[in-house]
């Protein structure tokens, strides 16, 4: 049977995945966006080997009833931020034939879905996002940056978890492998420790009146300092997941992802990623000079969502946590300022 896709969301990921499924032919897809006027119908995409695909979109609305109609997967493609808002919006149209899911699920997905959703609508989400992607013209064309090697998707509320997990491996072309539950999805150490701990880097001295010469490259410029950050953030995570009914072994510890031994080279390694070169960081240029962007979306998502989930757990649980709580409540204290 061929699969129904409905993608929430128009942003970088969402526009990627909506045309790299479409081309393939494995789904119809539909796109739930609040700006339908600006899309095209044939939705080019550039794979990182050169070539460019050409997918067909279904249907592109703004009214949930209208894109959700007949989905039987729906992916959240979305901000930490505008999941609540967009389960709400969707909830009349969503039913236990539904598999409502979300691409980052480290942004709190779960949690939201399961308070706002009845209990019988299958939940899914990835832990680590399935592509690297950028938007070159938005609603026409975007860039496939990079592959993951293989996935890992937590699914709740279903007794046919196996299908599902073959049904996105056929979609996503890659290996795809069943986490033990939503927890796994959920506390990861991916752009919740990676995202937070470079800002922490960058701009913990930054106060009224600072500017700075350039926007920093987010990862090419990568420091020693921030490694380090991240790799102690990383052991703090994992003595919170060793309280937590998660399998040994199911994330990768930081330095070993990177393939490194210490921070140092970790630095080297993230800096060296030809997928994530030419990413710059959230800053706006004022006649002075650069200052942070603090109403951007790595600083809302990650501390008011993501790093969020991962304290509170280790509040909950009594877990010794320096560097996460002192990243945390300085991004905290950053948002504040915005408002």
């Amino acid at each position: 049977m061929k699969q129904r896709l409905c993608i929430c969301g128009g942003g970088n990921l969402g526009q990627v995945i909506a045309g790299y499924i479409s081309a393939k032919g494995k789904a119809t897809v539909s796109v739930l966006t609040r700006r339908p006027n600006e899309w095209k119908n044939d939705l080019k995409t550039l794979l990182p080997e050169g070539i460019e695909l050409t997918g067909h979109l279904e249907v592109v609305s703004s009214n949930p009833a209208i894109a959700l109609k007949d989905a039987n997967i729906v992916l959240f493609c979305l901000p930490g931020n505008a999941n609540r808002e967009e389960l709400l919006k969707i909830k009349p149209f969503v039913t236990p034939e539904m598999y409502v899911g979300c691409v980052f699920a480290s942004s709190g997905f779960f949690f939201e879905a399961m308070n706002i959703l009845d209990a019988n609508i299958p939940l899914w989400g990835f832990q680590r996002v399935p592509f690297i992607s950028r938007i070159e013209k938005y609603g026409e064309r975007a860039r496939l940056m990079g592959y993951k090697s293989n996935y890992n998707i937590a699914v709740e509320h279903s007794e046919n978890k196996e299908d599902f997990r073959k049904t996105i491996e056929e979609l996503f072309e890659r290996p795809t492998f069943l986490l033990t539950n939503y927890y796994e999805a959920t506390f990861t150490n991916s752009n919740p420790l990676l995202h937070t701990s470079r800002l922490y880097s960058l701009f913990k001295d930054w106060k009224e009146g600072i500017y700075y010469d350039h926007d920093f490259l987010f990862y090419e410029e990568w420091t020693t300092e921030a490694a380090e950050i991240l790799a102690a953030m990383d052991n703090e995570l994992f003595a919170i997941l060793d309280k937590l009914p998660v399998r040994q072994g199911y994330l990768t510890p930081i330095l070993e992802y990177y393939e490194s031994t210490t921070p140092e080279q970790m630095a080297i390694k993230i800096r060296s990623l030809d997928g994530l070169k030419g990413i710059s960081s959230p800053m706006i240029e004022t006649p002075q000079g650069w200052i942070p962007d603090l109403g951007s979306r790595y600083f809302h998502e990650e501390f008011e969502y993501s790093l969020k989930y991962i304290y509170e757990k280790g509040k909950e649980l009594n877990i010794s946590m320096p560097t996460i709580e002192k990243v945390f409540l300085w991004g905290q204290g950053m948002i504040k300022r915005k408002k």
